[in-house]
């Protein structure tokens, strides 16, 4: 499967990391901090789990030694949209170069039973998509990723989070912001952010005009606009 180039779906297979309190500077560590670029920390995410050696800035993954039992240095799980977490991920410091690595890695989308607040802001900003489950949610999640490899369906127009097989899916709702899903695909679709933009909320879509520019998005929940 593959990500609609919109962003309202999002789908493929989703690799897990079963810990709680994953913190910005696990995500990326303090010392690659010092680029002035906004894009290519993607060798550079998970430093301290996924290699076996210390790296430096400007050093790539393939001059590295790779952790071979970490998940995303695996197959099919090194070429995941979608990252499943448990409690307060992306918490610490309010680096915004924690979720540019996550996104130029790939990554997608991260579910998890609660985020950093900067960390969950900063990933709507930067094209990832932070999605908050119930802690059984994310157990149930859990417990299949781990007993087979798992594939995700994100699906923004309808609302929900769907898990293979079809013919006995888990089906989650999502309760995100519809503000934030504009910002989300703001950035993903480059719709233009200096002019004014009205948003009409009418049954399940969002219609966005500005200038001669338009674009309509899903409702994800109504009742929080």
């Amino acid at each position: 499967m593959t990500s609609n180039s919109e962003g309202l779906i999002i789908d493929g297979v989703m690799a897990y990391i079963d810990r709680d309190n994953i913190d910005t500077d696990q995500i990326i560590p303090t010392e690659y901090l010092k680029s002035i670029k906004k894009y290519g920390f993607e060798d550079y995410l998970f430093d301290g789990w996924r290699f076996a050696d210390d790296g430096k800035l400007g050093i790539t993954k393939e001059e590295r030694i790779l952790n071979e039992n970490f998940i995303l240095n695996t197959q099919p799980y090194d070429k995941s949209k979608i990252l499943l977490a448990r409690d307060n991920f992306g918490c610490g410091s309010s680096r915004e170069h924690a979720v540019w690595a996550l996104r130029d890695f790939g990554i997608k989308a991260v579910i998890a039973s609660s985020f950093g607040d900067i960390f969950y802001n900063n990933c709507f900003k930067n094209g990832v998509l932070p999605i908050k489950l119930n802690k059984e949610e994310i157990q149930q999640l859990f417990k299949r990723s781990t007993d087979n490899i798992l594939s995700l369906s994100i699906d923004l127009i309808i609302d929900k989070l769907i898990s293979e097989p079809e013919e006995f899916p888990s089906i989650f709702k999502l309760s995100i912001i519809p503000s934030k899903i504009f910002l989300l695909l703001k950035r993903i679709t480059k719709f233009p952010t200096s002019i004014p933009v009205l948003c009409i909320a009418s049954e399940n879509i969002i219609h966005i005009s500005a200038s001669d520019r338009a674009l309509s998005l899903p409702i994800v929940s109504a009742s929080i606009w």
